[in-house]
């Protein structure tokens, strides 16, 4: 059985963790998206989601599983609780080495039980706490393809700009195995970006559509500003990672109830 990891979504990023400035090849998107999207996980104390959805948050991305064996016990509980007080509900699967990207994707589905309205989402990046067990690419693709196949949607990919480009990143100096390219299968999969600084860099493999999400701030709290001086801490949880969505709210809903993620 893996251990749950605490870092990615729904955790801090890696300490001593570097971005190179961006070259030719990358660009930087200007900072405009919808403030209402937050993501969480089992270890997120979360009291009441109606006092969630009452602090201007329409959607919750919340962790599943992790490799092929862990499940993370709290989702189906709060998915139906948050679904409840009105919230968009999304999963998300922590990629590891341990196991294939279709075994994974198997396990992610039997857990996540995603509808035609749940976003469903990849965190691929470096696992800090076991770098062995990092995901690779092509566990990566091989989960994406499982996910397509079964649902007839693409998920969500997160990840850093560094890890996606095969730059060396964190504190452990890790890199993919090899970069994520354009026109590649994964590059077609909406891009939830984690990047931590005001203006974000857009990796090599997105330039021409960039992000549909932008994690901008992690473990943010009412005490604990995650990034500048004001507080994004949300009534109802201990603390949660902020995203910003490239649109409106109804284009935020288009998405999420429409054809998320559809292909």
């Amino acid at each position: 059985m893996t251990l749950p990891s605490l870092v990615g979504c729904g955790g801090s990023p890696p300490k001593g963790a570097t971005f190179d400035k961006p070259t030719s090849a990358a660009t930087q998107h200007a900072v405009a998206g919808l403030d209402a999207v937050i993501d969480i996980s089992h270890n997120v104390t979360v009291t009441d989601f109606a006092a969630v959805r009452r602090s201007n948050i329409l959607a919750v991305i919340h962790k599943v599983t992790e490799g092929g064996d862990w499940f993370d016990p709290s989702y189906s509980q709060r998915r139906r609780q948050a679904e409840a007080a009105g919230l968009l509900w999304g999963g998300y699967h922590f990629g590891t080495r341990q196991y294939s990207g279709e075994k994974q994707a198997a396990a992610f589905l039997s857990a996540c039980q995603p509808g035609p309205s749940t976003v469903m989402a990849l965190d691929l990046e470096p696992n800090e706490g076991n770098p062995r067990n990092t995901m690779t690419l092509g566990q990566a693709e091989e989960f994406v393809l499982a996910v397509q196949r079964a649902t007839g949607r693409l998920p969500l990919l997160y990840t850093h700009p560094a890890w996606a480009n095969g730059e060396v990143y964190g504190r452990r100096r890790l890199k993919l195995d090899r970069p994520v390219v354009p026109g590649s299968l994964l590059s077609r999969c909406d891009l939830w970006l984690a990047d931590y600084r005001e203006h974000p860099q857009i990796p090599y493999a997105w330039s021409d559509k960039g992000w549909r999400l932008w994690q901008y701030v992690a473990d943010e709290t009412a005490v604990n500003f995650a990034h500048g001086s004001e507080s994004r801490a949300v009534a109802g949880v201990g603390h949660c990672d902020r995203n910003l969505f490239a649109g409106d709210e109804a284009a935020l809903y288009r998405f999420w109830k429409a054809r998320a993620g559809r292909v």
